[in-house]
């Protein structure tokens, strides 16, 4: 708990996540840059295990009401309040207009978690900081429009490209209440979100970088035999994006020839979809499955493997990654990585040279990890690159430098 008011609110989905690590990181360095902030979360936790990073934080944390039905006489209370604040009029206007053109019961429960967010916030808040550009951008937008506060936010991914036009220009325009400013993590994503802003200014690159003090210098890995069973590895939700049930469907494909153990770390919505497809392809006795795991897990894991795979692909309903930060995570252990060309991938691997970024068809997939069992020194050089390249270009202070400088403008900014 901060022992001061703080000037700053962070908003979140959820706190804390294991899949969010990024986020975590994030503010952690931003408390030993000197910031003062309360998090307030969207949503209770549903992970049972933690990162170590998460115990490093000081900052008090608070949860809005995740159902409004669940807390009635709280956001009662918070609605009465909110109506004598002078920007309430101005937010209900908006947050109308947001409802004509997205009339569902999310759309609502935002309205009322920025309530409770604008009534309950320490009075000393100058600004809000909130990350994904879709529901935690919304509940700041509508409690910073009843304030009088500024606010930002940092996409990342799926926030991006799973919400509206419509919204994404609203909230990049100050004519709407929209944001002083956005960062992004992606070239990618900066790009896109440039082009529907008021100005290009409006939104920055800042990449998360690593924080390599969280990870053991890498280590002296032998040249794997030619012969030798490969070990993979792979660390990531299992939903559509992150390309598993292609990754499977090339397992069943490798030749006969081939010893091979494939580990996945990560929970998800296609848990029991996945187990079943690895079952019927008669793949179960060559698959670990190790659900959720938190970071020191994780990094045993990449110490252990001969290749971190990763297939990632454009879902149905437009859903993509960004730059996944376990590609840089593996690279930190000179893991070599398998990926696929999609999103922001090729900002930090470069096909090739960093490793190897192939189509995500099943039988594409099968050729590549193929050739890379067979050529076990190629595969070091590959790990050895992407490894020199994360260290010269993706540290995590230079961005946190930029966005630290950002915020204190912006609470500075806000006035007494």
């Amino acid at each position: 708990m901060t022992a001061t008011p703080p000037d700053l609110a962070v908003l979140v989905k959820g706190w804390p996540r294991l899949s969010e690590t990024f986020i975590a990181q994030e503010l952690v360095a931003l408390e030993e840059a000197g910031h003062d902030f309360h998090i307030w979360s969207l949503r209770f936790p549903t992970d049972t295990k933690t990162h170590p990073l998460h115990d490093r934080l000081r900052a008090q944390v608070h949860y809005l009401p995740e159902y409004l039905h669940q807390e009635p006489w709280r956001v009662a209370r918070a609605v009465r309040r909110a109506m004598r604040l002078p920007g309430f009029g101005a937010a209900w206007r908006a947050w109308r207009a947001d409802l004509v053109r997205d009339r569902t019961r999310n759309r609502v429960r935002r309205f009322g978690q920025a309530c409770v967010l604008a009534t309950e916030a320490a009075p000393t808040i100058r600004a809000y900081y909130a990350h994904f550009m879709h529901t935690p951008s919304s509940v700041a937008r509508y409690a910073a429009i009843m304030t009088g506060t500024p606010w930002s936010f940092a996409a990342h991914a799926k926030d991006i490209w799973t919400s509206p036009e419509w919204e994404k220009r609203e909230k990049l325009t100050p004519d709407s209440f929209g944001a002083s400013f956005g960062v992004t993590c992606t070239a990618y994503g900066a790009e896109h979100l440039q082009g529907l802003a008021d100005t290009p200014e409006r939104v920055e690159l800042v990449y998360h970088g690593l924080d390599f003090a969280r990870f053991p210098t890498a280590p002296d890995r032998a040249l794997r035999a030619a012969d030798a069973p490969l070990r993979m590895l792979s660390v990531g939700r299992l939903v559509e994006k992150k390309g598993f049930d292609r990754l499977l469907d090339a397992f069943a494909l490798l030749p006969d020839g081939l010893e091979w153990h494939w580990t996945h770390i990560g929970g998800g919505a296609l848990k029991d979809q996945m187990r079943d497809q690895a079952a019927r392809l008669g793949l179960q006795d060559r698959i670990t499955w190790r659900g959720a795991c938190d970071q020191p897990e994780v990094i045993a894991e990449m110490r252990a493997a001969d290749l971190f795979v990763l297939p990632s692909r454009i879902a149905s309903d437009g859903d993509r990654d960004g730059l996944p930060n376990v590609l840089m995570e593996a690279a930190s252990q000179k893991l070599a990585i398998l990926s696929t060309p999609v999103a922001a991938i090729p900002e930090f691997i470069t096909d090739g040279v960093h490793g190897i970024l192939s189509e995500d068809a099943p039988d594409a997939l099968a050729r590549a990890i193929t050739a890379l069992a067979n050529d076990p020194a190629r595969t070091a050089a590959l790990a050895e690159a992407s490894h020199d390249r994360l260290h010269a270009e993706f540290a995590m202070q230079p961005g946190i430098n930029r966005l630290s400088k950002k915020l204190r403008a912006l609470i500075d900014g806000a006035g007494p």
